[in-house]
C-alpha cells in the first residue's frame, strides 16, 4: 500500500535569540496542522539551542531540528560579527546541498516549501532558484519593514548614502499614524560602529529585494496594533504575536538555559508587586550604568526580578530582588505578581509585554528599539521613557527609581495596557485576525 506524502516545510531562522524564538513557535503551529517541519539552523546556533532544551523536552512527531555546517566549531558565533557575516556568505551553496540531500533520500521526504527569516535571505534566494515555494518572516514590527522598503528612495533623495550613513538630519514620515524616524533611529544605524552599520544596512537593503520573490510575508504582529504600517507592506499576513502555547511551552525557542526558579519565587510575591528587568540577549550595560540601575532597584524597596546574562549583579541587591541569568520571559510576564517591565523594547519583548497587559519602562539601545519605544509611549500609551542625565550620559538611579514609581502609580497606563492585551489576545482567538491569517496561509501554502 502506497503511503500518502506528508507536506514538508523547512523553517530557517537567522542564528540569533530574537530570531530563533519566534520561528520555533511558528514551526510548532505549522506542525499542529499535520505538516512535517524541519527546523534548520547553522551548526553553532543549533548546538546552543539543543543544549538549552529543558530536561522535560519531548521531541514532537513531525518536528525535526537539523543543522548546516558553519565552520565555527566550538567558538561563540556571537562574538565576531565579521566572522558571522563571512559564514552567511557561504550558506547558499550549503543550504542548496542540504535540500538536495533531503530530496534525494526518498520521495516522501521531498521539500515542498521554505519559510525563512527575511534576514536569512540566502535561504529564500536558494528556494527561488530551486523552484520551491516560499514565504519570508518578519520578526520586527511592520513599521521597521516598511522603512526598509524605502531604502532606494532614501538613497535617491540624498538622505542616506549607499552604506546607510545619514547625509541629512531629517525626519521620515511614512504615514500620519506611524511615528516619525530621525535618521539616527534607522534600524541599521550604528554611528559608533561603522562595520556593524555596514553589515546591518546590507541585510536591510537585501530585504527590500528579497520580498519581491516571496509568495507571502508573515509578520509577527497583529493587524489591529499597527494597521497603517501593515498596509505599506505587500503580500503581508499578520500572524502574531507568536507565543509559546501551553502545549509547547517546553520548547520556547530559547538558546539559553532558562532559570525556572524565578517562577516559584514570583509565586511568593504579592500580586502586582514585582518589577521585571530584562534587556534581551545582546544589550551590554556600561559599568557606570549597571551601578545606577543596581542602586535604583535597591532603593525602590519593592521586589524585582532582574535578568543579568553574565550574573554579575552585586549581592547587595538580593534583599528585595532575585537575579537570574536567563528567564522564561513569557511565563514571567503572564505571572500575576509582575507589575511592570523595564525593557530594551526589542520586538519580541514588546509583543510579550503587550500580550500580557504589562506596562513598560523603556530602555532602548539600538536598531528598532527606539521606534518601538515611540509606539509604547506615544501611540499605545502603555509605558514611560527614561531621561538621560546630561552630565553623565546615563540613566541615573534617581531617574530609574522615580520613573518606576510613576509607572506603578499611573492607572491610565495600566488601563491602556489591559485594553491592548484584549485586542492582541483577540487576534489570536478563533476567528481573530492573526488566527484567520495563519489558517489562510496554511491553505495557500498547501494548494497546488
Amino acid at each position: 500500500m502506497t503511503s500518502v506524502k506528508q507536506f514538508h516545510v523547512l523553517v530557517v531562522p537567522t542564528p540569533a535569540q530574537g530570531h530563533v524564538a519566534p520561528l520555533v513557535k511558528l514551526a510548532h503551529q505549522i506542525v499542529d496542522h499535520g505538516i512535517k517541519v524541519t527546523f534548520v539552523n547553522i551548526e553553532s546556533a543549533h548546538k546552543k539551542f539543543v543544549t538549552a532544551l529543558p530536561d522535560t523536552y519531548v521531541e514532537r512527531q513531525g518536528m525535526r531540528f537539523a543543522s548546516i555546517p558553519d565552520g565555527l566549531g566550538s567558538k561563540d558565533h556571537r562574538k565576531d560579527v565579521l566572522e558571522v557575516h563571512e559564514i552567511i556568505q557561504n550558506m547558499p551553496h550549503r543550504f542548496k546541498e542540504f535540500i538536495e540531500k533531503i530530496n534525494g533520500l526518498e520521495e516522501d521526504a521531498k521539500v515542498d516549501y521554505v519559510i525563512a527569516d527575511l534576514t536569512a535571505n540566502w535561504a529564500l534566494e536558494v528556494a527561488a532558484e530551486m523552484g520551491i515555494k516560499r514565504a519570508g518572516v518578519c520578526v520586527t514590527g511592520p513599521a521597521s519593514l516598511a522603512l526598509t522598503l524605502q531604502i532606494p528612495k532614501l538613497i535617491g533623495d540624498g538622505i542616506i548614502d549607499i552604506n546607510g550613513t545619514s547625509l541629512k538630519d531629517e525626519s521620515i514620515c511614512l504615514s500620519d499614524n506611524i511615528p516619525i524616524w530621525y535618521t539616527d533611529e534607522f534600524v541599521w544605524s550604528f554611528p559608533s560602529n561603522p562595520t556593524m552599520q555596514k553589515i546591518c544596512f546590507e541585510h536591510a537593503s537585501r530585504k527590500s529585494q528579497t520580498i519581491k520573490f516571496c509568495d507571502w510575508i508573515l509578520c509577527n504582529t497583529c493587524y489591529e496594533t499597527d494597521p497603517s504600517a501593515c498596509d505599506l507592506v505587500p503580500n503581508i499576513l499578520t500572524i502574531g504575536p507568536l507565543l509559546a502555547s501551553n502545549e509547547h511551552s517546553h520548547s520556547s525557542g530559547s538558546m539559553r538555559l532558562e532559570d525556572s526558579t524565578c517562577i516559584s519565587w514570583l509565586d511568593n510575591q504579592p500580586a502586582g508587586s514585582v518589577v521585571y528587568v530584562a534587556f534581551g540577549s545582546a544589550v551590554v550595560l556600561s559599568h557606570e550604568q549597571f551601578e545606577e540601575l543596581e542602586h535604583g532597584l535597591a532603593s525602590l524597596g519593592k521586589p524585582f526580578l532582574w535578568v543579568v546574562p553574565s550574573n554579575i549583579a552585586n549581592e547587595s541587591v538580593s534583599k528585595f530582588g532575585k537575579v537570574v541569568e536567563w528567564a522564561p520571559q513569557e511565563k514571567v510576564l503572564a505571572h500575576p505578581s509582575t507589575a511592570c517591565f523595564v525593557s530594551h523594547c526589542g520586538w519580541n519583548s514588546t509583543l510579550e509585554g503587550l500580550s500580557n497587559g504589562v506596562p513598560f519602562l523603556c530602555w532602548p539601545n539600538f536598531v528598532d528599539q527606539f521606534h518601538n519605544q515611540k509606539y509604547i509611549c506615544d501611540v499605545w500609551k502603555i509605558g514611560l521613557r527614561l531621561d538621560t542625565d546630561k552630565s553623565s550620559g546615563v540613566f541615573s538611579r534617581c531617574e530609574i527609581k522615580g520613573k518606576i514609581e510613576k509607572l506603578l502609580s499611573d492607572d491610565g497606563i495600566k488601563e491602556n495596557a489591559l485594553k491592548l492585551k484584549e485586542i492582541v489576545r483577540g487576534s489570536l482567538a478563533n476567528h481573530g485576525s492573526s488566527s484567520r491569517n495563519l489558517e489562510y496561509f496554511i491553505e495557500q501554502m498547501m494548494a497546488d
